[in-house]
């Protein structure tokens, strides 16, 4: 397990990340990708849309575009301080503060799930993409963003140190161990030089 795995790691990292988070952030995770991801999502007219891993609400921004019913969810308040400061607390979005792997919601009462930048600090990642399916209604989407694995054997051992990174293999494993039937993987990148990231579009089976 990577150092920020841990979540009490991973909510000190967020605090000083917090600071600056925008601003680097669009060097792995652009408007752009963003844009592109939501392409891939089926919005309807009163679609209830949860944010899992909303940090600063980069995605949470772009969910708005396309539903008025959205609800974001993270462990770092700090992270979520800079959400409130877009949105307001209770204004456009409806916060909470929890954790990915015990949802604080009732059996599928989402229409879509979105979780970018947020599985690779899961400490039981199938666990969590067990509670991404179980909040979603039956036939409903689930998109989820992590780090491709790198191809370099120096940047793996850097990676597998750090938190969680998976490629298309491994990615299969864990949706179908989450019990996920009906999935496509989609690879993602900012620049030619930037990190990769991975980019999963799941359909929740029907009961």
């Amino acid at each position: 397990m990577g150092i920020l795995e841990d979540k009490s790691n991973a909510r000190l990292f967020y605090k000083y990340l917090s600071k600056v988070y925008d601003r680097v952030n669009r060097f792995n995770w652009n408007d752009e990708m963003r844009a592109e991801a939501l392409s891939w999502l089926e919005f309807g007219e009163d679609d209830r849309v949860l944010d899992v891993g909303c940090g600063t609400g980069f995605g949470t921004e772009g969910l708005l575009r396309h539903a008025d019913d959205v609800h974001g969810l993270d462990q770092s308040v700090h992270q979520m301080e800079k959400a409130f400061e877009k949105f307001g607390k209770r204004d456009r979005v409806n916060f909470y503060r929890g954790d990915a792997e015990r949802l604080p919601f009732r059996d599928g009462v989402f229409d879509v799930v979105w979780s970018s930048g947020s599985i690779e600090y899961w400490p039981n990642p199938v666990e969590g993409l067990r509670e991404l399916r179980r909040v979603a209604k039956p036939g409903g989407q689930v998109l989820v963003v992590g780090p491709d694995y790198p191809h370099n054997r120096v940047l793996q051992r850097v990676a597998d140190a750090i938190m969680l990174f998976y490629d298309e293999d491994e990615a299969d494993r864990m949706f179908e161990a989450a019990g996920y039937e009906a999935f496509e993987h989609h690879i993602q990148r900012a620049t030619p030089r930037s990190p990769r990231a991975i980019t999963t579009v799941a359909r929740v089976p029907e009961e």
